[in-house]
Protein backbone atom coordinates (compact mmCIF):
# COMPACT_ATOMS: atom_id res chain seq x y z
CA UNK A 1 0.00 0.00 0.00
CA UNK A 2 1.35 3.41 -0.93
CA UNK A 3 1.30 6.16 1.62
CA UNK A 4 -0.72 9.24 0.66
CA UNK A 5 0.99 12.58 0.99
CA UNK A 6 -1.86 14.78 -0.25
CA UNK A 7 -5.61 14.98 -0.05
CA UNK A 8 -7.27 16.81 -2.95
CA UNK A 9 -9.00 20.07 -2.15
CA UNK A 10 -12.69 19.87 -3.01
CA UNK A 11 -13.39 23.61 -3.19
CA UNK A 12 -11.29 26.75 -2.85
CA UNK A 13 -11.79 28.99 0.16
CA UNK A 14 -13.65 32.25 -0.50
CA UNK A 15 -10.54 34.45 -0.67
CA UNK A 16 -7.94 31.93 -1.84
CA UNK A 17 -7.42 33.67 -5.19
CA UNK A 18 -6.80 36.99 -3.41
CA UNK A 19 -4.56 35.76 -0.59
CA UNK A 20 -1.28 37.05 -2.06
CA UNK A 21 -2.70 40.47 -2.96
CA UNK A 22 -4.26 40.95 0.47
CA UNK A 23 -1.08 39.80 2.18
CA UNK A 24 1.12 42.07 0.06
CA UNK A 25 -0.86 45.18 0.97
CA UNK A 26 -0.83 44.17 4.64
CA UNK A 27 2.92 43.53 4.46
CA UNK A 28 3.62 47.00 3.07
CA UNK A 29 1.32 48.64 5.64
CA UNK A 30 3.02 46.69 8.43
CA UNK A 31 6.51 47.54 7.17
CA UNK A 32 5.65 51.25 7.05
CA UNK A 33 4.16 51.15 10.57
CA UNK A 34 7.12 49.27 12.03
CA UNK A 35 9.60 51.56 10.29
CA UNK A 36 7.77 54.61 11.64
CA UNK A 37 7.92 53.17 15.16
CA UNK A 38 11.60 52.31 14.76
CA UNK A 39 12.50 55.88 13.78
CA UNK A 40 10.67 57.28 16.79
CA UNK A 41 7.03 57.84 15.86
CA UNK A 42 4.75 57.35 18.86
CA UNK A 43 2.27 54.47 18.92
CA UNK A 44 -0.60 56.95 18.52
CA UNK A 45 0.94 58.56 15.44
CA UNK A 46 -1.57 59.04 12.59
CA UNK A 47 0.80 57.26 10.19
CA UNK A 48 1.02 54.19 12.44
CA UNK A 49 -2.73 54.19 13.06
CA UNK A 50 -3.55 54.44 9.35
CA UNK A 51 -1.18 51.60 8.52
CA UNK A 52 -2.66 49.43 11.26
CA UNK A 53 -6.22 50.34 10.23
CA UNK A 54 -5.42 49.21 6.67
CA UNK A 55 -3.10 46.27 7.35
CA UNK A 56 -4.62 44.52 10.37
CA UNK A 57 -8.03 43.76 8.85
CA UNK A 58 -6.36 42.49 5.68
CA UNK A 59 -4.06 40.18 7.64
CA UNK A 60 -6.95 38.92 9.76
CA UNK A 61 -9.15 38.24 6.73
CA UNK A 62 -6.40 36.64 4.64
CA UNK A 63 -5.11 34.46 7.46
CA UNK A 64 -8.63 33.60 8.57
CA UNK A 65 -9.21 32.30 5.07
CA UNK A 66 -5.97 30.31 5.28
CA UNK A 67 -7.06 28.88 8.64
CA UNK A 68 -10.31 27.77 7.00
CA UNK A 69 -8.26 25.93 4.40
CA UNK A 70 -6.23 24.21 7.12
CA UNK A 71 -9.47 23.33 8.96
CA UNK A 72 -10.88 21.71 5.83
CA UNK A 73 -7.61 19.86 5.28
CA UNK A 74 -7.67 18.53 8.83
CA UNK A 75 -11.11 17.01 8.40
CA UNK A 76 -10.23 15.64 4.97
CA UNK A 77 -7.28 13.81 6.54
CA UNK A 78 -9.16 12.38 9.55
CA UNK A 79 -10.54 9.26 7.82
CA UNK A 80 -7.22 8.63 6.02
CA UNK A 81 -4.58 9.48 8.64
CA UNK A 82 -5.88 10.65 11.99
CA UNK A 83 -2.42 11.82 13.11
CA UNK A 84 -2.10 14.17 10.16
CA UNK A 85 -5.62 15.45 10.73
CA UNK A 86 -4.91 16.18 14.40
CA UNK A 87 -1.63 17.86 13.47
CA UNK A 88 -3.53 20.18 11.15
CA UNK A 89 -6.07 20.92 13.88
CA UNK A 90 -3.16 22.01 16.07
CA UNK A 91 -2.19 24.45 13.30
CA UNK A 92 -5.77 25.75 13.24
CA UNK A 93 -5.49 26.43 16.98
CA UNK A 94 -2.17 28.21 16.46
CA UNK A 95 -3.70 30.29 13.64
CA UNK A 96 -6.63 31.26 15.87
CA UNK A 97 -4.27 32.38 18.64
CA UNK A 98 -2.27 34.39 16.11
CA UNK A 99 -5.37 36.06 14.74
CA UNK A 100 -6.49 37.00 18.25
CA UNK A 101 -3.04 38.43 18.99
CA UNK A 102 -3.09 40.51 15.80
CA UNK A 103 -6.57 41.79 16.60
CA UNK A 104 -5.59 42.68 20.17
CA UNK A 105 -2.44 44.48 19.03
CA UNK A 106 -4.43 46.42 16.43
CA UNK A 107 -6.89 47.51 19.12
CA UNK A 108 -4.02 48.70 21.32
CA UNK A 109 -2.58 50.79 18.49
CA UNK A 110 -5.91 52.20 17.35
CA UNK A 111 -6.90 53.18 20.89
CA UNK A 112 -3.51 54.85 21.61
Amino acid sequence: MTRMDRVPETAPTPLQRHYINLSAVALVAGAVAITALEIGAPLGSPLVKICVAIGAPLVIVANGDAALRIWRSAWAWMPIDRGRGLFRLAWVAAAAIGLLAIGAAALVVLSA
